[in-house]
Parts: C-alpha cells; structure tokens; sequence
C-alpha cells in the first residue's frame, strides 16, 4: 500500500463526511447528488454505494472543513430537490432525503473542529432549503439526542429541531447531523432458514420468518439489548435477496471484540437454520482495525486493500 507521507492522511484532507441519503433505486438522482458534492472545490470524492432494498445510498468524501462543509450541504440542496419522502421505500428508518449527515475527524483536526463543522452546515441546510436540523452524537445539543436511535423516533422526540421552526420539510423531511468517531457499517446476509414449513421440518423462508431470525439475532448482539459493547443492529429481510440481514454499526471497533462478533452472528444463525450467506462493507475502514481483525473484513465479499481509507486517500492524491 504506497504512500509518501509518513502520516498516511495529506494535511489537506483533515475531515470525513458519509451522508446517507434516502435513494438507492435510481442511479440518476444518485449520480445528481453525488455530482453536487463533487462540485466544491477541494473535495477528495472517496466513493459511494447504494441499496435497493435499504433504498439508500452512502457518500463518502474528505477535505478541508470549508469545503466539506459546503459539500455536505450542496449534497443535502440536491437530495431535497429530487427526493420526496413520502414516496419513499425501504427496509432502512430514515427521517430525511438527506437523512444524516456525520463529519468526522481524520488527521489534523479535532472532534470539536467536526462539531463546529456539523453547525455551520446545518445553520446552512435550514437557511438555503427550509430543512430542519436535528444534531447527535458529539453535535447534539441534548443529552437525549446524542444516540441517532433517539433522534429517528417517530414524531422525532417530540421537542423543536436544534435548528428550524417546523419538526420537518414537506417532502425532504429532516436532516440528523452529527460529528462522531469512525464508524464501520457491515452487513450480513443470513440464508433464509427457521424450522417448519412441510414436512420434516423444511426451513421456512417467508419474510416473516426471515425477519423474525435477523431481529433475534440483532438483538443478541447489539450493547442496547445486552450484547457487544459499541455494537448497534438492525434485522431486516432484503426482498430483492429474498434473504434476512443483520445490519452493524460499530461505534468504537477497538472496543469490539470483531472476531467472536463475528462468530457469534455465524453460531446463531446456523442454530436458527439460517446460515451465513455473505457479507459487506459500506464505505471504509481505517488501517487499524483491518490491522486489528483482518478476517473479520476479509470475510466481506466486497473488500479489498482500496476498502482501507488511509489507501484510498493515498492513491486519489
């Protein structure tokens, strides 16, 4: 993996933002908002992905706060204007067409530098496009709003935005902005599974069935339920795979133990009938914690050595 700085990350490009918008069946709404982020000068277009059955798509970019600033708000400006919330589909919870919108320090910067970053773009979402703001994570302004979980309630939580005088926009809802760590968002797909069905206990695939053993699963697994420390899940079934999901995010993975995380989604699937079918990584991680559990990632069908942000950034310059 080449690199010529000693610090893998360029002193330009000293914060992350991964918005997550509320499309991912239509590559030309996609490719319009990822344009509009492109569009600002001095932002390091990492890469993007999108989910038919989440209906969503991650963005990844990095840059000058200034400029990742502006990008995640011109991203927010074009979401708004091509993505109306009451048509909207999807297995995934959302609030917003530009749903969230978290800055992240990466190397030269602090987490207040992303908390100071996360305000401005939201005094600039509500100013330009009339979207409310809600803040979380290291951004909120409550202690009640810091997990995102408690943001995406329905009715929001039942309090004004940070930012906005309406709970949301008629058709672009809200957007829940935030600064946090690095945050490692994986997928694994089950096989369907679950006893009954016919005769001599044929797994039962049905939707409701597959949904049943991904939120067991998840519910295993995540801290909130008394699983993993730094571990949130979501189970879901995927009707284009016609498979469950239990859907990560791992909020501090130094403090995860990946491999028995791993291991121990693998055990209760096969328990439940369900076994492992794939798995995937959304975005990126840092050279650590591939360093720190190697087969944890390498198990992703999707991951390779450009996965490895500090690689990424290093072959864009």
């Amino acid at each position: 993996m080449p690199c010529c700085f000693a610090n893998p990350y360029h002193r330009s490009w000293v914060i992350e933002c991964v918005p997550n918008f509320s499309e991912g069946r239509d590559p030309a709404t996609v490719r319009a908002i990822v344009d509009a982020i492109a569009s600002v000068p001095g932002v390091l277009l990492l890469g993007w992905e999108s989910d038919v059955d989440h209906n969503r798509s991650v963005v990844t970019f990095a840059g000058e706060v200034d400029a990742v600033v502006e990008g995640a708000v011109r991203g927010a400006g074009k979401a708004a204007g091509l993505i109306d919330l009451n048509l909207h589909q999807g297995v995934h919870p959302r609030v917003g067409a530009a749903d969230v919108i978290p800055f992240v320090p990466l190397a030269g910067n602090s987490m207040e530098d992303c908390i100071a970053a996360a305000n401005r773009a939201g005094q600039e979402i509500w100013r330009r496009f009339g979207i409310p703001v809600y803040f979380y994570e290291s951004a909120a302004r409550t202690e009640n709003r810091r997990p995102l979980q408690n943001v995406r309630r329905a009715g929001f939580d039942g309090s004004p935005p940070d930012i906005g005088d309406v709970a949301s926009h008629p058709t672009a809802g809200a957007s829940v902005v935030g600064a946090r760590g690095f945050l490692i968002a994986y997928n694994v797909n089950l096989s369907g599974g679950g006893p009954g069905g016919g005769p001599g206990g044929v797994p039962d695939s049905s939707p409701e069935t597959s949904q049943r053993i991904a939120r067991e699963i998840a519910g295993k697994i995540r801290e909130s339920s008394g699983g993993f420390r730094f571990v949130k899940a979501l189970g879901m079934y995927l009707p284009s795979r016609h498979c469950p999901q239990v859907s990560l995010n791992l909020t501090n993975f130094a403090g995860t133990p990946l491999d028995l995380l791993y291991q121990t989604i693998a055990e209760e699937a096969a328990r439940l009938r369900a076994p492992v079918q794939s798995s995937q990584l959304v975005g990126f991680t840092p050279r650590r914690a591939f360093e720190m559990a190697p087969k944890f990632f390498e198990h992703a069908e999707n991951f390779d050595d450009r996965r490895v942000i500090e690689t990424r950034i290093a072959t864009m310059k």
